[in-house]
């Protein structure tokens, strides 16, 4: 029909009771977050066992960045998180930076005694007296090792293994086991690069090749990389994403990506070309869990370095992305990565309702269909893609907008009324993110937890994560299309992850 912008569309709305956060309103919940303090990075995710493992990075004595510890959490799902003790304090060699954890299955390490398989973390020591001293070689690369399930750890006598050449940003490795050469492979962000380097124990460490001083964004320091392979089409390409501070699309900090080959010693990328893994704000230091198998699982730390430190959110700061499963596809001659949000989170899931052809002109308020809603589930389908936008309200003015623009063929999240922005001066616009699919079948995923909303546009080759800090919850639902929209729904509560 001329003008009517006609969508097939399944809709996912989940309720939570209003607020039974009760004095932290604006706490996530079906997102990990620390009972209190500061948290930011993920680190040494690891699944071992049965049991997936979270590290992060951590201070215990306030809700501001300073001396690094490495928290810890468990889980069984990735969907429901049990914060444990923390694993690694500062010592004499400096405060514990990121890092990354693997299963050392033939004990390569020596750490493994009476047939027990080791857990090995490889980590940055930051040393603040030498930082203070104006020395170049204050970060170096250590080890840790725990033989009880990761509940303890020992740290390695013969710290640092990989000592620093004279680079102010040393730092984040990120190591893998390498099969063709039997070989671990450690990827280390080394100031505006990137440089491998090779081992066969963990300990001894050889410097391989580098990469990227003329590739990709360099609007700020290259930190939090991770290397691995996918498959496509019957073929491996490995995949090699880098956080950079500032210089993301929509301002601060954000994650690249190039997709190559990698041969155990060099990187070579298939383009030139700067691509983004999620084109919101709060998407940052992501990094994949080892030994999950044939699933590549990813979860970042859904901030911002622009903000994190100044968020209103009280006990605690920061919270992580869900676990997204990451793929690859092709448009064009390019290809791009993908993330999804992970099937655990379908546990959660309960009584279904089906919503029909719901006609929308103008603006359509569905609340009295769905009822009231703090969480949405989103996959919704046109062959014809026009304007339209999905707004989520309080009785208060708050508007959070999630939507479509066909004239820059373009997604983008407005978080500019809603709710609390005047704690940093950039915080409260509206993001954009181009849709990198040529069909014309548009697709959309969107999760909102409370306090963060994350967009999977066309299965997930555009993301975007944006935090926000309404005054109330956002528990109306509206669609608006100048041209119509005719939607169908499924509306699906869904249960508090239990902690």
């Amino acid at each position: 029909m001329k003008n009517t912008f006609i969508v097939s569309a399944l809709l996912t709305l989940i309720s939570l009771s209003a607020m039974a956060q009760g004095n932290e309103p604006h706490r996530p919940q079906f997102h990990f977050s620390p009972k209190a303090h500061w948290m930011n990075d993920p680190n040494g995710m690891v699944y071992h066992n049965g049991t997936y493992h979270l590290f992060f990075q951590y201070y215990p004595d306030s809700t501001v960045w300073g001396p690094m510890h490495w928290g810890h959490a468990t889980s069984k799902d990735m969907i429901r998180w049990q914060e444990q003790p923390i694993a690694l304090y500062p010592d004499s060699l400096g405060w514990i930076f990121s890092g990354s954890a693997v299963v050392d299955v033939n004990n390569t390490s020596g750490f493994g005694k009476n047939g027990q398989v080791p857990l090995v973390a490889i980590f940055t020591h930051h040393n603040d007296k030498l930082e203070k001293a104006k020395s170049d070689r204050f970060q170096y690369q250590s080890l840790a090792y725990s033989l009880d399930e990761g509940k303890t750890w020992t740290k390695y006598a013969g710290n640092p293994v990989l000592p620093n050449p004279g680079i102010t940003d040393f730092r984040d490795p990120k190591v893998r086991w390498f099969e063709p050469a039997k070989k671990w492979i450690l990827t280390l962000a080394t100031k505006d690069r990137i440089t491998f380097y090779s081992s066969p124990n963990l300990k001894n460490w050889t410097r391989e090749s580098e990469f990227g001083r003329e590739l990709g964004a360099h609007g700020g320091v290259w930190e939090c990389p991770d290397l691995f392979p996918l498959m496509h089409n019957g073929k491996q390409a490995w995949v090699l994403l880098v956080s950079i501070n500032p210089g993301g699309p929509n301002g601060g900090s954000a994650t690249q990506y190039f997709v190559g080959d990698f041969d155990g010693k060099t990187f070579t990328p298939y383009s030139t070309k700067t691509k983004w893994m999620d084109f919101g704000t709060d998407n940052y230091a992501g990094v994949t869990f080892a030994n999950t198998g044939n699933r590549t699982i990813l979860m970042g730390w859904m901030s911002n370095w622009q903000y994190a430190n100044v968020v209103p959110t009280s006990p605690w700061r920061s919270a992580n992305t869900v676990p997204r499963e990451l793929g690859l596809r092709e448009v064009g001659k390019e290809l791009y990565l993908t993330s999804t949000p992970i099937s655990e989170l379908d546990k959660l899931t309960s009584k279904t309702t089906k919503l029909n052809n719901v006609p929308v002109k103008g603006t359509v308020d569905l609340t009295s269909k769905t009822g009231k809603a703090e969480l949405i589930k989103l996959v919704l389908s046109t062959p014809s893609p026009n304007d339209f936008s999905i707004v989520l309200a309080n009785e208060q003015g708050n508007e959070l907008v999630i939507g479509y623009e066909k004239s820059s063929n373009s997604y983008y999240i407005d978080r500019s009324r809603a709710g609390k922005t005047g704690f940093e001066k950039g915080f409260g616009k509206r993001h954009i993110a181009p849709r990198i699919a040529t069909d014309h079948n548009l697709s959309l995923t969107l999760l909102v937890d409370v306090a963060s909303v994350e967009l999977f546009a066309d299965g997930g080759l555009t993301v975007m994560t944006d935090i926000f800090f309404p005054n109330q919850p956002l528990a109306n639902l509206y669609v608006k299309s100048a041209t119509g929209v005719s939607m169908s729904a499924l509306y699906t509560p869904l249960r508090k992850a239990a902690k």
